[in-house]
């Protein structure tokens, strides 16, 4: 009989299991006010500038918050995060669509009022824990 079993888990094909989700903390700062919340999203290129897989909000506070998302799998991302001041859930634009309240992005890829590019927002999430930080830009006002 053990002869038996150890020959069905010999033919079996050998795998491995996929990588662990492991939590990603993103450390957002420059925020001006208390008001409000802070939103963060975590994107694969197919979704960076959209609704993105992996999202989560914390209370605004003045300074700086760190906001933990967790079940991040293994791969390549780009952090988007904005100070939703007066706590509509959108991110309120002005004229020619600049944003009214504080924006960033991973690697400060918007540190000019230009469309960021996920090329130069993204970085590389294993199979650790890891930290990750935005600086919020607040371009209108």
């Amino acid at each position: 009989m053990k002869l038996l079993l150890a020959a069905a888990a010999a033919a079996l094909p050998a795998t491995t299991p996929p990588p662990a989700a492991m939590p990603i903390e993103v450390v957002v700062s420059g925020i001006r006010s208390d008001a409000g919340r802070i939103h963060v999203d975590i994107c694969p290129e197919a979704t960076f500038l959209k609704k993105c897989p992996y999202s989560a909000e914390v209370a605004a506070a003045r300074g700086t918050v760190t906001v933990v998302l967790r079940g991040v799998p293994p791969g390549r991302y780009a952090v988007q995060a904005f100070h939703d001041a007066n706590a509509n859930g959108d991110l309120d634009q002005g004229i020619f669509g600049i944003p009214k309240e504080g924006i960033g992005f991973t690697n400060d890829a918007m540190a000019r009022l230009v469309r960021p590019k996920f090329s130069v927002a993204a970085f590389d999430h294993g199979g650790s824990a890891q930290r990750v930080s935005v600086l919020l830009r607040y371009h209108l006002g």
